[in-house]
């Protein structure tokens, strides 16, 4: 952008007010943007400033009223001054490169706020434009029903095509489509890179999430407590991140189609006594070979997934697997049965565990039990890639210093071994009286090494954090 040639100095004038538009921007940029508003509203060398502000994200939860009707009336009207044309002796138009937008679900206000965007958006220079919709507090609205704000949400987007059409970032909270409405809602946004859901769900409660859309450009896919019964990715050919958290539905929650992009999957659930454990054959498919880090949180409860009876059934899907994380094992588990996944992942080059012991941590009712886990590897396995092992909550307990023993003997080319720790603050403010293994003195180090090295020739780094 061009800038108007620099203010020379008069009486009573600051030199910063006396930069070059783009160096005022740039200080601008670096402020929240109520500060920024604030800074244009005090001098009228600047008062044009946040109207060239090339990245703007509004957020409802800033802006203050008795009710809802009055903030959405406030964020609507701050969003569309912000986005109007000022008259500067700039000679090119602005152009804005971030746009996001964090509202609620006004029904009044849904279409302004879709309007107020669109001209800005139409022109096709903004790179990132992501609407957030979350759900106010009680105290400003009554109660409405989930199905009733996804239907509201659809007629927005019929309303607001254009829109739509340009968003790369889409995040909604508490809403229910129903079964017709999802494949509508992605095929109306041509260029939606991201799409996050939190406690959504469909109608009727028995159906599927499926996503067919082989033209899209999403490559970011996030479910958190979602009540589908069951996400099948029929076809998402671009997508290379998949984040899936507190699924509530029977066991497995997903199903990958074709996503032959996808390269990093998160995986977390506390199972639930109705989710029994599955085989990760049930969920990755041959689609899913460009799979390089997969993490499986189990929440301190019990392990939801079943090892393979024949492991190397999966070579095939994890042949590019470079990194694999086991986060949260109850201390009481067996830990062999995580060795399947040597020999599964030929390629794998850095495997994290992480054990628990959590005293502030509540059970529910419905908790599935935590039963042993037993598995055990194959009398031949050999390992060459395997370059770092990290054990975070490590114990000098006889079942994990062997289990490290097998790793060291089975992974010939192990170069590294990290040892640490684990600290909640929550727990340790309950057992106070509890040592913390950060007091580990050198001889204990010394120790727990000679035990795991005894009678082996390797030559493996192991750091005691």
């Amino acid at each position: 952008m061009e800038s108007p040639p620099p203010f020379k100095l008069g009486q009573g004038q600051d030199r910063i007010s006396a930069l070059p538009d783009d160096l005022l921007l740039g200080i601008l940029e670096r402020l929240d943007l109520r500060e920024a508003v604030r800074a244009g509203a005090v001098s009228t060398r600047w008062w044009h400033l946040p109207h060239q502000l090339p990245r703007l994200h509004l957020n409802v939860g800033d802006f203050q009223g008795a009710t809802l009707l009055e903030i959405s009336d406030a964020f609507v009207g701050a969003t569309r001054r912000l986005l109007s044309e000022r008259k500067c002796d700039c000679k090119t138009r602005r152009a804005v490169k971030t746009l996001g937008l964090t509202f609620y679900l006004s029904n009044s206000h849904l279409s302004s706020i879709g309007h107020a965007v669109e001209d800005t958006v139409s022109r096709g220079q903004t790179e990132r434009f992501e609407f957030e919709l979350i759900r106010p507090s009680p105290d400003l609205i009554q109660a409405v029903s989930r199905t009733e704000s996804g239907k509201h949400f659809m007629s927005f987007s019929r309303d607001c095509p254009v829109a739509f059409r340009w968003l790369t970032g889409l995040s909604l909270t508490s809403l229910k489509f129903r079964d017709y409405d999802f494949p509508s809602l992605i095929g109306a946004c041509d260029k939606l890179k991201s799409l996050s859901l939190r406690s959504c769900g469909l109608v009727p409660r028995s159906a599927a999430l499926k996503i067919d859309a082989p033209n899209s450009a999403i490559t970011e896919l996030e479910f958190i407590r979602c009540k589908f019964s069951q996400i099948d990715l029929v076809s998402v050919p671009k997508l290379t991140q998949l984040r899936c958290h507190r699924w509530r539905s029977k066991n497995p929650p997903l199903r990958f189609g074709y996503v032959p992009e996808l390269q990093k999957v998160r995986i977390a659930c506390r199972a639930r006594t109705w989710q029994p454990p599955f085989a990760l054959s049930a969920c990755f498919s041959m689609n899913t070979r460009n799979l390089s880090k997969l993490h499986l949180n189990f929440g301190c409860q019990m392990i939801w997934i079943r090892p393979e009876q024949h492991p190397k059934q999966l070579t095939a899907i994890f042949s590019n697997l470079t990194d694999m994380t086991f986060w949260n094992i109850f201390p009481e588990c067996d830990l062999s049965w995580t060795l399947f996944i040597l020999e599964a992942a030929p390629a794998l080059q850095k495997l994290i565990l992480n054990r628990t012991r959590h005293s502030c941590g509540g059970t529910s009712k419905d908790s599935a039990q935590k039963t042993n886990v037993v598995w055990e590897p194959s009398k031949d396995l050999k390992h060459l890639e395997l370059k770092l092992l990290v054990m975070i909550g490590f114990e000098e307990e006889d079942k994990v210093t062997n289990y490290i023993r097998i790793v060291m003997e089975r992974a010939v080319g192990l170069k590294r071994i990290t040892l640490g720790s684990h600290t909640c603050k929550e727990c340790n403010a309950i057992n106070l009286e509890s040592p913390t293994t950060s007091q580990t003195d050198d001889a204990c180090k010394h120790r727990i090494k000679e035990q795991l090295t005894r009678g082996s020739s390797s030559t493996v780094d192991i750091i005691i954090c």
